[in-house]
């Protein structure tokens, strides 16, 4: 699943190229993907809306649209500020592409959907298409998810903000608001596993499996270290770990050891330098002790046996 840095990484690549586009039309073959409205209405209500900005919130895309003052405010249901907002998680094997793309309806079969960019847009992973965002500058947004489990909601700025996809989240790792302070008292506030801690939406927002691996192994922690039983020593290291860690990673444009690739359909470089994770059984870049896995309940944690003792 695309974690923070891959997030934030399309969200910069989109922020270069989309501000101030209109959005002409959407086409979808994959009605489930869209949460709200009715996927039969979307195009309906987001046609003609102009994209102000793209932020990212945990591993949430959110991509802010503004009526444009021409009456579009009271057929939308728009708030107050005229805004809407178009939220899209990407989920396991997701991510939202720049570029432009032709659909050609084939008989008895579902319609196929074709690259106008020829090389990296040929990848595999950048060939699953079921949404597309049409803009007016005969561009186009698309959404590439080989399983299918991404997730679209356009609804009003205040009612996507309120709503238990954003207001439930944590603090981001690179708020001004998480001080140690304050990470050290969600940390010990916590009897359950330090990896599963990390991954917690609801206390940290935006790392996973990939990086929560990575971290621990930087600070020396076993995943399956009891996060109150932590010292404050062992805490602070995992603190200056999450930035070292995650800042390298968006240097490096995320990972692609899976689907992931960029908004140009790239792929990103931190798997080449990564340290722990999906790397059983190889030496560890410090003690050169065999890298090990184990299951943590449906997820899985990589680390060192010796430099990681429990």
């Amino acid at each position: 699943m695309p974690e923070l840095p891959e997030v934030q990484t399309i969200v910069d690549d989109l922020n270069k190229k989309v501000i101030g586009r209109k959005i002409t039309g959407v086409w979808f073959d994959a009605p489930k993907l869209i949460k709200k409205p009715k996927a039969a209405e979307l195009e309906k209500q987001i046609k003609g809306l102009k994209i102000t900005g793209i932020k990212r919130r945990g591993k949430n895309i959110l991509i802010y649209l503004d009526t444009d003052k021409r009456g579009l405010k009271t057929r939308i249901n728009a708030d107050k500020s005229g805004q809407m907002l178009l939220l899209v998680h990407q989920k396991m094997t997701g991510h939202l592409l720049y570029g432009k793309w032709s659909i050609k309806k084939v008989v008895g079969h579902k319609s196929s959907v074709t690259s106008q960019i020829k090389g990296i847009m040929d990848d595999m992973a950048n060939g699953y298409i079921h949404v597309i965002f049409y803009l007016d500058n005969e561009w186009q947004i698309a959404f590439s998810d080989l399983r299918k489990f991404g997730k679209i909601i356009f609804d009003s700025k205040e009612k996507i903000e309120n709503s238990p996809d954003i207001a439930e989240l944590g603090l981001d790792p690179f708020d001004k608001q998480l001080t140690f302070e304050k990470f050290r008292e969600i940390i010990l506030s916590q009897k359950k596993a330090i990896k599963e801690v990390l991954m917690d939406q609801k206390l940290i927002a935006g790392i996973g499996n990939i990086y929560s691996d990575e971290i621990l192994w930087m600070a020396k922690i076993h995943p399956l270290t009891p996060a109150k039983s932590l010292k404050v020593v062992q805490i602070k290291l995992i603190y200056a770990s999450i930035k070292k860690v995650l800042t390298k990673a968006l240097k490096l444009r995320g990972t692609s050891i899976s689907d992931f690739r960029d908004a140009f359909g790239k792929l990103g470089f931190y798997a080449d330098v990564r340290y722990v994770y999906r790397k059983e059984g190889k030496p560890c870049s410090r003690c050169k002790t065999s890298i090990k896995r184990i299951k943590m309940k449906s997820r899985s944690a990589h680390f060192c046996p010796f430099c990681q003792k429990i």
